[in-house]
């Protein structure tokens, strides 16, 4: 009698199931960071300028024409 020998693929291992309770710190956080960068890219100018002098506009400058941001 001879063997037959069955080769298997890579195991299957589940997907994580993540509640929206883990999930929520998450994205408050990068939802807060979001917020932020748009805010530095597109308003950090004029009068609702947090840092006086043009330093953080002059950074930004290629991120607010890449993103739309009229500057000039």
């Amino acid at each position: 009698m001879t063997e037959v020998t069955v080769e298997r693929g890579p195991a299957r291992i589940p997907a994580p199931v993540v509640s929206p309770s883990d999930l929520l710190p998450w994205a408050v956080a990068v939802s807060v960071l979001m917020l932020v960068l748009v805010y530095f890219v597109g308003s950090e100018q004029g009068l609702l300028s947090v840092f006086s002098g043009t330093g953080v506009h002059e950074f930004v400058h290629d991120a607010r024409h890449l993103l739309g941001f009229p500057c000039h």
